[in-house]
């Protein structure tokens, strides 16, 4: 764990699963709360490439044991203690969490503690989408976490309404947030041209849960009718997740050749960049980054019409919309995309781009996040 952090200043313990979540979608949240004079605790499992990076944001780090998919109750009670200890010893003034296990358990140890919580539900996640023990589970889970919570953020509507349904939060704690927010200049567009026609490209973890399938098998049929199309993946393989894709599978897909794998990478904006549509057929999303992104940078979408997806796109506005687990109707949706014209095509990258502007903009997002705050008494009204 870190060394006591110098008292300058009221300390902000900031905390995700994997340290590359505070580093790639809360740096802009991290430089308004530094700005506004707090000293502020990076918190995620051991990761010393994220840790020199969350060092030179000016956070201060500590490693924890965050067991993001693991269901051992012991596990989970070590990182509940881990968490409480960093806590005591630090003395934050408030918590701010992203993923399950941090929202959770993080709560849970500020609230022991008497430290205001303020939990980002940035996204439902695979015991939400299937139905079992498990979503009994984590739904008792979130309902002790919250208890006590100050502020309970959501990402889309739905969730929200869902979780006010079931109990685990209530009313007064409950808040919708667009997003982590998009710095709309450096998701800035690099050319007003068009790129080449039908060349898609699908960001995400390679899961299915994500629509991975369906995307591919989508490709199978576009390309029977353009084999010039160019279906891209860009995404983590082997990622902690029970509905990942196995080896095996992607060997395959790469061997047939109709979708092009692609190694992640700090800056998806050059692929970005060189892609004609975005495609992402999630099952349900807390709110699309990769779509705010693709959106600021003035690309059309083909997506889910799902929460956390059409939030984003507006069928024929911005992009298209298609059934969730359904491979025909993405394929549909991206036939639509392939005899797209021009002008068409600008129109609609032109509206993606306004609208992440006038919707989902880094600033509105800190505004919320410093309204929590002074309603919770950590920052004065007149900090806004």
């Amino acid at each position: 764990m870190a060394d006591s952090v110098p008292a300058v200043g009221p300390l902000i313990a900031v905390c995700a699963n994997q340290a590359w979540n505070l580093v790639n979608f809360r740096s802009g949240l991290i430089a308004a709360l530094r700005d506004a004079g707090f000293r502020v605790l990076a918190i995620a499992p051991p990761d010393p490439t994220m840790e020199t990076r969350l060092r030179a944001m000016g956070c201060d780090f500590a490693a924890a044991p965050i067991d993001a998919m693991g269901l051992s109750p012991w596990r989970d009670l070590r990182t509940l203690l881990a968490l409480r200890r960093i806590i005591r010893v630090q003395r934050p003034v408030a918590w701010l969490s992203w993923t399950i296990k941090p929202n959770v358990y993080g709560s849970l140890a500020a609230g022991m503690a008497g430290v205001a919580a303020l939990p980002n539900v940035s996204g439902l996640g695979t015991a939400f989408l299937r139905k079992n023990f498990l979503t009994a589970l984590v739904v008792g889970l979130y309902r002790i976490g919250f208890a006590r919570a100050s502020t309970v953020f959501f990402q889309n509507a739905e969730d929200c309404e869902l979780f006010l349904a079931q109990g685990i939060v209530r009313s007064e704690q409950a808040r919708l947030l667009p997003g982590s927010g998009i710095d709309a200049a450096a998701w800035a567009p690099h050319s007003p041209a068009r790129p080449a026609p039908r060349g898609f490209l699908m960001i995400a973890r390679i899961v299915a849960d994500k629509g991975v399938r369906e995307y591919v098998a989508a490709a199978r049929e576009i390309k029977l009718r353009w084999p010039d199309a160019r279906f891209r993946l860009l995404g983590f393989r082997d990622v902690a997740n029970r509905t990942a894709v196995g080896a095996e599978e992607l060997a395959a897909w790469e061997a047939e050749g109709t979708v092009e794998l692609i190694e992640p990478t700090d800056d998806v904006r050059p692929a970005i960049t060189a892609a004609d549509f975005i495609v992402l057929p999630s099952y349900r999303e807390g709110l699309s980054r990769v779509l705010l992104e693709a959106a600021a940078m003035g690309r059309p979408i083909v997506t889910t019409d799902v929460p956390g997806c059409r939030d984003i796109v507006t069928d024929g506005a911005n992009g298209y919309l298609c059934r969730p687990r359904d491979s025909a109707s993405l394929a549909t949706a991206l036939t639509r995309a392939a005899t797209t014209d021009d002008d068409n095509w600008h129109r609609m990258a032109d509206a993606g781009r306004a609208r992440v502007i006038r919707e989902f903009s880094l600033e509105r997002v800190n505004r919320l996040y410093f309204s929590a705050l002074i309603d919770a008494g950590i920052l004065p009204p007149t900090a806004l």
